[in-house]
């Protein structure tokens, strides 16, 4: 098992001192999120050469290691040019994950086209619709999960609030249909109210293809009538959900790592938290220890 920080918080950072500023908050594993000096978002991989080696050797210099990295591409884009070039973003991004010394990818099922290529500024907008949206990710992973398998690098997906695909099913019949060992699921705690609203049985039909978790907490958009936010105008359509730490929302974090026990999860727990960068070290602290306490509690004798 890997206690993992997603650095999103400390992105400013360079490469070197990003590792040297998760050692000193208590991690032994990072989840590299995009950052625009090595895999930025939607576009081809910034990390050459150089700065690969430069990563690298921070890493052992700091005792850190990589437990994924996370890319983000417009391979669900119904436009034939925009997933064309998706895919050959992941292709150089598995190799980098690869040379890396890293195991282990995760992603997003995907927002579809770019937004700039269409008249709003969300999933499958225009004349586009969700199933032209999955039809253009089956095309992407099929050619890709062989790349994956042949690197020995596996990939654990999330769906997404906002992506064509945003609930636990489909998601997990889709990863299932594709059927490889190196393509596995991550539950995403902070996405749990899109989910459903039984976290418990949740976990449990996804059982061991739970490989990943992202740890934070946020508010039931539905709760109070639907008035746990308040919109404007009334009935707008968003998709609104927060990441912040652990007891600020409205998470079972007993059910949560006690369900994942119950289905024998031993893989990455990834503390996911956004919502507070001025106080980006505290809560790095903070997360750290909790999770611990969790992992100390339902896997006892695991280190994390």
């Amino acid at each position: 098992m890997k206690i993992a920080l997603d650095p999103h918080m400390h992105r400013h950072l360079n490469l070197r001192d990003l590792c040297r500023k998760a050692a000193e908050l208590g991690y032994e594993h990072i989840e590299l999120s995009p950052r625009d000096d090595f895999l930025p978002w939607w576009v081809r991989p910034r990390a050459h050469k150089e700065r690969i080696a430069e990563f690298k050797a921070a890493l052992k210099d700091h005792g850190v290691q990589l437990a994924s990295i996370l890319p983000m591409y417009r391979w669900a884009s119904p436009h034939e040019d925009e997933r064309q070039a998706a895919v050959r973003y992941w292709k150089e991004a598995i190799a980098i994950a690869a040379e890396m010394g890293c195991d282990t990818m995760n992603s997003e099922f995907g927002r579809g086209p770019s937004p700039d290529r269409s008249h709003r500024a969300s999933c499958c907008g225009g004349m586009h619709t969700h199933e032209h949206s999955e039809a253009a990710w089956w095309r992407s992973i099929e050619e890709l999960v062989p790349v994956f398998e042949r690197e020995g690098v596996t990939l654990n997906m999330e769906p997404h609030p906002e992506d064509w695909c945003e609930t636990l099913h489909p998601a997990i019949d889709m990863l299932k249909t594709i059927g490889s060992k190196n393509v596995k699921f991550l539950y995403c705690a902070p996405h749990t109210f899109y989910f459903g609203d039984d976290m418990a049985r949740m976990i449990r039909d996804a059982g061991p293809l739970i490989a990943h978790v992202h740890v934070a907490d946020t508010y039931n958009h539905k709760a109070s009538s639907g008035l746990r936010y308040i919109i404007n105008p009334p009935g707008a359509k968003v998709t609104i959900h927060q990441h912040m730490d652990m007891y600020q929302g409205e998470i079972n974090w007993d059910v949560f790592f006690s369900s994942l026990a119950a289905v024998g999860f031993d893989g990455i727990i990834t503390a996911c938290v956004f919502g507070w960068e001025e106080r980006a070290d505290d809560s790095g602290h903070f997360m750290r220890s909790e999770i611990q306490k969790y992992v100390d509690k339902y896997w006892p004798g695991k280190l994390g």
